[in-house]
């Protein structure tokens, strides 16, 4: 009884730390779907190779959004002209660098900049590799020839109405998002009461080891960027700190839900180049740190 009132107290905890930073993230994304659209991107986005991989890197601060609902995105704008190389390295750091998902990680490890610096510069590092190495090697159009995007024109909307649709947009991202995130703290919360110490101190007996399940970790649980730094937190007396960067950056850039959505909409040839890539790097990334 004493074990399952910890796990209970643990649960709750990570669940009203991260309830608010899901409400709002939510609302933002919402904002950005209804407000904002890809021809602003376009126009923003320079077209030589180097400079529109690192632009792309860095234009998640200016235009947040979740990666719940990124691949979509990506796809308008490779379909509007886009360089596919840019697209991808604006999928991958977008929801990373946005403002809210770095103050809800300062928040989660106790006022931590060293911990928003690394997860922001590994989220911009990576990305940045993987949008260079892709603008080499891609020949063709990503995209399946019958990619399908269920996406919602708002232009035509007065004010009124797109104010109800930030709340319908808000309301699908909130619920979304949130089953994810109770059941990365439900499992969080149940490996801290019911694993044994030794266990986990095993995993994360070398750096290797630990950052290879933490990444694993993250892909099985899903959790929204705007969340995953309060389950994320929970594991550092268990992990070394490289291994928590990993699980905070790799998640966000393959998970299930965007696994699925990857393979939906782009090539498989591709999409299984894009995973890899990405697992390298991340994983590479986290051993420099």
């Amino acid at each position: 009884m004493d074990r399952l009132l910890q796990l209970n107290t643990i649960f709750i905890s990570i669940i009203i730390e991260a309830f608010p930073f899901i409400v709002v993230g939510a609302f933002i994304s919402a904002l950005i779907e209804v407000f904002v659209s890809e021809n602003t991107l376009l126009r923003i986005l320079p077209k030589n190779r180097y400079l529109s991989v690192v632009a792309a890197s860095f234009m998640g601060v200016f235009f947040p959004g979740c990666e719940c609902g990124i691949v979509p995105i990506v796809s308008r704008l490779i379909k509007k002209g886009l360089a596919p190389h840019a697209a991808i390295s604006f999928m991958l750091s977008g929801p990373i660098i946005n403002p809210i998902v770095l103050f809800a990680t300062f928040i989660a490890f106790g006022d931590s900049w060293k911990m928003v610096g690394y997860r922001a510069g590994l989220a911009i590092g990576v990305s940045i590799l993987v949008g260079l190495v892709l603008s080499f090697v891609i020949k063709e159009n990503p995209l399946k020839e019958n990619c399908e995007l269920h996406t919602h024109d708002h232009s035509h909307q007065n004010t009124k109405q797109k104010l109800m649709s930030v709340l319908n947009h808000t309301s699908d991202e909130f619920f979304s998002m949130g089953k994810y995130v109770v059941l990365g703290a439900l499992i969080a919360s149940t490996m801290q009461v019911y694993v044994p110490t030794r266990i986990l101190t095993t995993l994360g007996g070398t750096h290797v080891t630990a950052v290879l399940v933490m990444m694993a970790l993250a892909f099985i649980l899903s959790i929204c960027s705007a969340a995953d730094a309060f389950v994320a937190a929970s594991f550092r007396n268990f992990f070394p700190q490289t291994s928590v960067v990993s699980f905070l950056v790799f998640g966000n850039m393959v998970d299930i839900k965007n696994l699925l959505m990857m393979f939906g909409s782009f090539k498989a040839k591709f999409a299984v180049l894009l995973v890899s890539l990405i697992s390298s790097f991340v994983f590479i990334g986290s051993l420099l740190l």
